[in-house]
């Protein structure tokens, strides 16, 4: 199987540093302008439903070129095709990473695919026409007036952000909710304004054992119970493998997926199901063909005229040589409120790592901090520590072209103010009043959108899931593990059996106060 080198172990890594030194940290994007004519056509550039402007972001085209060859250094394209062709790129668990199977179309091989593949995409379909099938006859039940998912993680975030984003597709008659917090608050407000006899209940775990929706899950049946439903198998799905914990709790219509989807890459799959019923079979067809025409760019196109490999190198350029430690997200969409959320996720779980591929500790820094809010609420917000703040803070906005609604006036007011945060931070405004001077030469990305559709939201998901792949394989990381999150779930089951004991001993002093505290009933 296919390793990729290090991009510190490579050649081009002291150019590079070399370059930086020299040129990279004292790159002034306004001289830039003034003196390559061409330089948005050539850090601009089209991809399947996107459009992306990189210009405004502090490199030329030697800090470009330089990228590219610390790509190819480190054996990218071989990597990416290893990925696609369905090896055991995921390392630690010895799995094969194959999320583009989901959305890639029935019966296409591609070359070099491993000889399970045409099995294992023969089952993807299998179970997408069920899923599908299951979701029209919802669709179609007058009865069914709300459906409430139950997941965590990669289980909540995804479904919850695509159905949010694509209100105006979805099916007007049934209302749509999201639990995912233990936090009994959470279940406890959407089922106020629910009735058992015309609510679904989608419960998604891949093992059926993951604790907050397990604990979520039996809350909902003893509230269906307690309301008089009697019909569990007709009001409770599961998106679950583990179909002797689903019958156990009476739940006999399920849909899985296999150990090569990881949580965050999983929406293209039965986890997808809540939007399956928000927006119908056929948008749910054209948010996999949007996907999949994002991964036949990111599978063929040249290196240099690849966007996810671009957007993948400039994060590198930042994270490892100006030092930004955090990137600003903020869709100019209200649709869009989950997409930061989304993407904390798929960034900081996939990449947020400290080894190397081998357990080596690394040399040089990884993920980002992802974080953000729709614009236009927040230039009302943050905006001011992005344009004149100590920090540099690389800004990513997501623009969409055409509207959805009828209100006169409000996108060319939305899409001009998109434009005029990109301009501000490169541009600035000197003055001899401190509190007024913005210092510009601030980076940032505009990534357009014709229309917020199934197939464009598809291939902007598909666009940051490549993006995240190739920092992560530049860096030699398994981007495709999470064993961070498992250490703390050990540590509250051992907390919840002395919370029932009161035994303290073995923790140390802070936490063995707080649970002795929190133990004394509340006067």
């Amino acid at each position: 199987m296919f390793m990729p080198l290090r991009c510190d172990q490579t050649t081009p890594w002291p150019l590079l540093q070399t370059h930086f030194a020299e040129q990279g940290r004292h790159l002034d994007m306004r001289r830039a302008f003034e003196q390559d004519a061409d330089r948005f056509a050539h850090f601009s550039q089209s991809a399947p439903h996107v459009f992306a402007d990189l210009s405004k972001n502090l490199w030329d085209r030697d800090s470009e070129a330089l990228l590219l060859d610390l790509a190819r250094a480190t054996g990218l394209e071989a990597h990416r095709n290893a990925m696609f062709a369905g090896e055991a790129i995921n390392t630690t668990e010895n799995r094969a990473v194959l999320h583009t199977l989901l959305r890639r179309p029935a019966n296409v091989a591609l070359p070099g695919d491993v000889p399970e593949t045409a099995q294992r995409l023969a089952d993807v379909h299998a179970t997408l026409n069920a899923m599908l099938a299951f979701a029209e006859e919802v669709r179609s039940d007058t009865a069914i007036t709300d459906v409430v998912n139950i997941g965590i993680g990669g289980s909540d975030l995804g479904p919850h952000m695509a159905v949010r984003a694509l209100e105006e597709f979805r099916i007007p008659s049934k209302r749509f909710h999201f639990v995912s917090n233990v936090d009994g608050h959470e279940l406890h407000h959407v089922l106020q304004g629910l009735k058992a006899e015309s609510t679904l209940f989608i419960i998604a775990s891949k093992t059926f054992t993951t604790a907050e929706t397990m604990m979520n899950a039996r809350s909902a049946l003893a509230w269906f119970a307690a309301q008089g439903g009697q019909d569990v198998a007709g009001h409770f799905v599961a998106l679950s493998t583990n179909l002797e914990a689903t019958r156990a709790l009476g739940i006999t219509t399920t849909f899985g997926f296999w150990d090569w989807v990881g949580g965050r890459y999983s929406l293209w799959s039965a986890i997808g199901l809540p939007m399956a019923i928000a927006i119908g079979e056929q948008g749910f067809r054209e948010f996999l063909a949007g996907g999949h025409a994002m991964d036949e760019h990111f599978r063929t196109a040249p290196l240099a005229q690849n966007l996810p490999v671009r957007l993948g190198l400039l994060d590198v350029w930042y994270r490892n040589f100006y030092g930004f430690t955090s990137r600003c997200v903020a869709p100019y969409h209200a649709s869009m409120c989950r997409y930061a959320a989304y993407l904390q996720q798929l960034e900081m779980e996939s990449n947020g790592k400290r080894v190397a591929l081998d357990g080596s500790t690394l040399t040089c820094a990884t993920s980002p901090a992802i974080w953000g809010e729709p614009g236009t609420n927040g230039q009302h917000a943050f905006f001011q520590m992005l344009h004149q703040g100590a920090d540099v803070l690389p800004l990513e906005i997501v623009a969409v072209r055409k509207a959805s609604h009828p209100l006169p006036g409000h996108q060319q007011k939305v899409l001009a103010n998109a434009l005029a945060q990109t301009q501000a931070l490169m541009v600035g405004k000197a003055s001899d009043d401190g509190h007024r001077h913005f210092p510009g030469n601030r980076p940032s990305t505009l990534i357009l959108l014709d229309a917020l559709t199934p197939a464009t939201l598809g291939a902007l998901i598909a666009l940051q899931e490549h993006r995240v792949f190739v920092s992560g394989s530049l860096w030699g990381i398994n981007s495709f593990d999470q064993w961070g999150v498992e250490l703390g779930k050990v540590l509250a089951k051992d907390l919840e059996t002395r919370w029932d004991s009161g035994e303290l001993a073995g923790l140390d002093g802070s936490t063995a106060g707080l649970l002795q505290m929190l133990r004394t009933p509340a006067v």
